[in-house]
């Protein structure tokens, strides 16, 4: 019988050794992270990544869809499906739409190179506004997307972004029906504070002090944090103009 060498047989064995713990690392950390993805499956949580890679969407760049622009003559728009609508609320109970149902529309012919002979100009919003008769009808019909079933006449059929901020006149992915803020009385009408917040961001665009498309975003995504977003003030001093109702307000 051959007996191999000392030194041969310890340097075999010591590449066996090696072989079995690679081997058994990589089993390791393979199932560890099998583990943790079934682990998150069950959990709905999103499952483990590289750190150059995302199982989840980007965010988006805050882009909001453009709307059809102003018309020579408005149609009834079809609404969103009946109860497929929620009210969102701030913590200080201030009504926010659904992002889904009404995430804004913009018009075509407000842009930042035009606001002088369109938004910034009075009477503007009144040239472009749909009538009584198209919009009572939509008010309906949004009311039944949003599942409110009470009177209208405290709640507005609100531009969320409005008129006066370059917002679409009658798509209806910029319209909802408003609920009133705190503090409201019924039967008293539609309280509105967004009407101010819309009165300051147009006037800081016209003096030049804000930016348009900023604004836009801002006002689209939470109308009660938008003058902060965009650095202005959020309380208007004794006097300030810009705290009366603006007759371009919806």
């Amino acid at each position: 019988m051959q007996i191999a060498p000392p030194r041969a047989a310890t340097a075999l064995a010591a590449v066996a050794l090696v072989a079995a713990a690679l081997t058994t690392g990589c089993s390791s950390d393979s199932g560890s992270k099998s583990s943790d993805d079934t682990k998150n499956a069950k959990s709905g949580a999103s499952p483990s990544t590289s750190a150059t890679g995302s199982s989840a969407p980007a965010a988006g760049d805050g882009a909001i869809p453009v709307g059809p622009g102003p018309q020579p003559a408005y149609t009834v728009q079809k609404q969103p499906a009946e109860g497929s609508c929620h009210y969102q609320y701030t913590s200080a109970k201030e009504p926010l739409p659904d992002p889904k149902c009404t995430p804004g529309a913009t018009n075509p012919k407000v842009t930042q190179a035009t606001v002088k002979t369109t938004i910034c100009r009075s009477g503007y919003t009144k040239d472009i506004r749909p009538p009584v008769g198209i919009t009572s009808r939509e008010k309906t019909a949004n009311a039944a997307s949003y599942g409110y079933k009470g009177s209208l006449k405290d709640y507005e059929y609100d531009h969320l972004i409005s008129l006066q901020l370059g917002g679409d006149p009658n798509d209806p992915r910029n319209l909802w029906v408003e609920p009133p803020s705190p503090g409201h009385k019924p039967g008293a009408g539609p309280n509105n504070p967004k009407d101010v917040v819309e009165t300051k961001l147009k006037t800081a665009i016209c003096a030049g002090k804000a930016d348009l498309v900023k604004a836009q975003q801002a006002i689209a995504h939470d109308w009660t944090t938008a003058l902060k977003t965009l650095g202005l003030p959020e309380k208007a001093a004794k006097g300030d103009p810009t705290a009366a109702k603006d007759p371009d307000d919806e």
